[in-house]
């Protein structure tokens, strides 16, 4: 598989190519068709890496940028409490300062939480985008929990 660009320059997974056209996928919304190879051109760009292009730009900085459960909790919890001071999150949570510090420094970097004053010293609270990122993954959540069947008090399942 490989990544192609068209003359309008949409970017595709080429899945089969002819003399003539070419069976492509687009990443983003799946849809199959052919185009003709004229107005085809390869790129440099792995497929994995196109395919992953599919996934909303604020989504995909959280998936690659947060690394563990602990980060994602820290994130998390700046989301639902924040704005949290250092000082804050260092007396809440079982974390060292340097763990910390590497870790608001990485969200930092990533566009992800961003410095704000609290209480007259340094905090962090997320950004908009880390936001929109994490009502995606917890709307699938959601969409999840009222798929599975709830127990009722006599062992008997119930849709939700």
């Amino acid at each position: 598989m490989k990544t192609v660009e068209d003359d309008t320059g949409r970017r595709y997974l080429l899945l089969k190519r002819s003399d003539t056209a070419s069976l492509v996928r687009d990443p983003t919304n799946g849809n199959e068709c052919y185009v003709q190879n004229d107005r085809l051109e390869d790129v440099d760009e792995s497929p994995l890496e196109t395919a992953a292009r599919s996934v909303d730009d604020p989504v995909l900085t959280l998936l690659t940028n947060v690394h563990d459960e602990e980060t994602l909790g820290l994130v998390v919890e700046l989301a639902e409490r924040g704005p949290l001071g250092v000082r804050t999150l260092l007396d809440a949570y079982d974390i060292c300062e340097s763990d910390l510090h590497g870790r608001l420094t990485v969200l930092s970097a990533a566009g992800l939480i961003e410095e704000t004053d609290v209480a007259g010293e340094r905090g962090y609270r997320v950004t908009e985008d880390c936001e929109r990122a994490l009502a995606v993954l917890r709307s699938s959540l959601e969409d999840r929990a009222e798929e599975t069947p709830k127990r009722v008090e006599d062992g008997s399942e119930t849709g939700v």
